[in-house]
């Protein structure tokens, strides 16, 4: 099975049309290009607006009309109104005052402005009004009760941040705009499993959305270059596109390797725990398109070479918890998840040999409130220290990491085998650690 970046902007919308519409019959373009009697036309559209009376559902989409047919007609009792693919320049007023209307479709039109009257639609959950001309999304339109918002195909630029107010949000399709950031607010959409960003002109995904349930990302077709590490935490995510984006963290020459091994091990490395719920869950690979088209391959049973590298990642990841955990319990002090970032410049390094046998480092480059930062000469020397401590406390030679394995954060499983040598020594009466 292939999941690959969608090709058209309403792929969820026509299964949710389907789902929400089981019972009309859809637009199909064929009809469209016959020769229809305007007679034969109009009897149609008043026997669809007269079904609309009895059933509550109105469906009067494809037939070109710019202005709203049903004033002769009572529609007040509608719950779903289906009038895709027309030329309304504007949503119909009648249509605002639908009191009982769940799900409105009015995708394909040349709509411009979307109308505060539509807060009167306090039970509708499903709004698609994408392929239109929207510039602006409107504050109040997050205060109704919506399930599904698709607005792709606009030509909007911004998210409002009262979209973090849509509480009960599921599904949210904004793409095919010219966005160029998302609201922070975002993260506050607790119920959204699906979101779909592709083809905007983002740079920077928010660390917001790590927050949320997500079972679906794509961010296809932007200008993302990092999956931010937060996103670690996305333990519902089944599937994530991203294909045509420049990435370089992680590297978009990535090929046949599992979402697991790219997301866990080319960013995630210095995490604190590997989340192994989503290797007992579902395997997948990325498949890379001559470095450029990513997508997913899921496969039911891995091969035995992937099961092994799976296997060899749990592996590095419990040796660099126990490193985390070392350093920790040693020191009395919280690390951050970044355990690599947290090791670079030595310090730490530094103050663990010095706990082990007091004044085995004689000086530490420390950072400054005026300085916060080491300059990577001082990094290099407190590595170099470490290391110099480690040979004279007598860690065995094999068991001595190299310099770039801790300044450049390329090998953090060996980091730990010398700490943990370190560790092992006989050592005198620790001395507190005073400043980290």
């Amino acid at each position: 099975m292939k999941m690959a970046a969608s090709q058209g902007a309403v792929g969820p919308a026509v299964a949710l049309q389907s789902h929400h519409y089981p019972n009309v019959a859809h637009w199909n373009p064929g009809v469209m290009h016959q020769q229809q009697h305007p007679l034969h036309t109009a009897r149609s559209l008043e026997r669809a607006l007269e079904d609309a009376v009895c059933s509550g559902m109105l469906n009067i989409s494809g037939r070109k009309l710019r202005d709203y047919p049903g004033l002769n007609y009572d529609l007040t009792d509608t719950t779903q109104a289906d009038l895709s693919k027309n030329r309304f320049c504007e949503i119909p007023p009648e249509v605002c005052i639908f009191a009982p209307l769940e799900s409105l479709n009015l995708y394909h039109n040349c709509i411009k402005v979307v109308p505060e009257a539509i807060i009167n639609l306090q039970m509708l959950t499903y709004l698609n009004i994408s392929r239109n001309q929207l510039s602006v999304l409107p504050k109040f339109l997050f205060s109704l009760p919506l399930k599904v918002l698709v607005v792709s195909n606009n030509k909007l630029l911004s998210i409002p941040e009262e979209i973090g107010k849509a509480k009960d949000l599921m599904e949210l399709d904004i793409s095919c705009n010219e966005i160029q950031v998302l609201p922070a607010q975002m993260g506050k959409l607790l119920a959204l499993r699906e979101l779909n960003i592709r083809r905007n002109c983002l740079q920077v995904l928010p660390d917001e959305l790590s927050d949320l349930p997500l079972i679906r990302l794509d961010f296809s077709c932007n200008k993302i270059t990092e999956i931010p590490i937060s996103y670690r935490k996305l333990k519902q995510l089944q599937h994530i596109i991203l294909d045509n984006n420049p990435m370089q963290s992680p590297p978009a020459q990535v090929c046949l390797y599992s979402v697991t091994v790219y997301l866990f091990t080319c960013i995630e490395l210095k995490l604190k725990s590997f989340h192994c719920c989503l290797f007992l869950f579902c395997r997948r690979h990325l498949v890379a398109d001559n470095g450029k088209s990513l997508q997913y391959q899921v496969s039911t049973e891995p091969s035995f070479t992937m099961r092994r590298k799976m296997e060899h990642l749990r592996e590095e990841m419990e040796q660099i918890r126990l490193l985390q955990q070392n350093l920790e319990s040693r020191l009395k002090v919280l690390l951050p998840d970044d355990v690599g970032a947290a090791l670079m410049d030595g310090v730490v390094l530094c103050h663990l040999a010095n706990h082990i046998r007091p004044r085995s480092v004689a000086s530490i480059h420390v950072p400054s409130p005026a300085v916060p930062k080491l300059s990577m000469a001082k990094c290099r020397r407190n590595v170099e220290n470490f290391l110099d401590a480690c040979k004279k406390l007598g860690v065995p030679q094999d068991k001595l990491c190299l310099p770039h394995h801790i300044l450049e954060e390329r090998g953090l499983v060996k980091v730990g085998v010398t700490v943990q040598a370190l560790l092992d020594l006989p050592s005198s009466k620790p001395n507190q650690l005073s400043t980290m």
